[in-house]
């Protein structure tokens, strides 16, 4: 059976993937996938700035892949759709070398 996609999925998972495409939204991703984070700890870990790691929050947010809450003087960001932490999962096990054979 042949599966039919609409141009609304199309356009939707592109979005989505044009947004995971940027290395910067990636490693966030990444380090959100096991604990909430706080932009501070964001920007240390990607050894950049404030605005820059605000900058790229701000667009994973606007497609609803991450969400935020505020404590005190601190944001603290989360991955809001499981999706995104299985897609993240399946693409780490089809690239690790060990997949393909290379060592």
């Amino acid at each position: 059976m042949e599966y039919q996609i609409h141009d609304e999925e199309i356009i939707t998972i592109s979005k989505l993937m044009k947004s995971m495409s940027h290395p910067i939204r990636f490693k966030i991703l990444y380090l959100l996938k096991e604990q909430e984070i706080s932009v501070g700890d964001l920007r240390d870990q990607l050894s950049t700035t404030n605005s820059n790691i605000t900058q790229h929050l701000n667009i994973l947010r606007s497609l609803g892949v991450i969400d935020y809450r505020k404590d005190a003087n601190f944001i603290y960001n989360r991955i809001i759709d499981d999706r995104i932490i299985q897609l993240m999962d399946k693409m780490h096990q089809l690239f690790q070398p060990e997949a393909h054979g290379n060592s």
